[in-house]
């Protein structure tokens, strides 16, 4: 009673195929595989860039420093 028998999974297999047909499956499945291809497309381009890009120094020395300005929080404009 608790296992499913090779019947079972003959109706389920042909219910599903009444439903959707065999064109819609393909379709679907079609669909899977091409944005499998995608993604792993995308992971090799990341991969691509990450191994290309340097890493930038950031120069202090060369940007004049910056004027502070200080405010008075508590008074007001008059």
């Amino acid at each position: 009673m608790g296992s499913l028998s090779i019947w079972h999974w003959m109706l389920v297999i042909v219910v599903v195929l009444l439903l959707f047909g065999r064109g819609k499956i393909s379709d679907l499945m079609g669909d899977v595989a091409q944005g499998i291809k995608a993604f792993k497309k995308g992971m090799s381009d990341d991969d691509k860039v990450a191994e290309k890009s340097e890493p930038k120094a950031i120069d202090n020395a060369a940007a004049p420093p910056a004027q502070r300005t200080t405010t008075d929080v508590g008074s007001k404009a008059v």
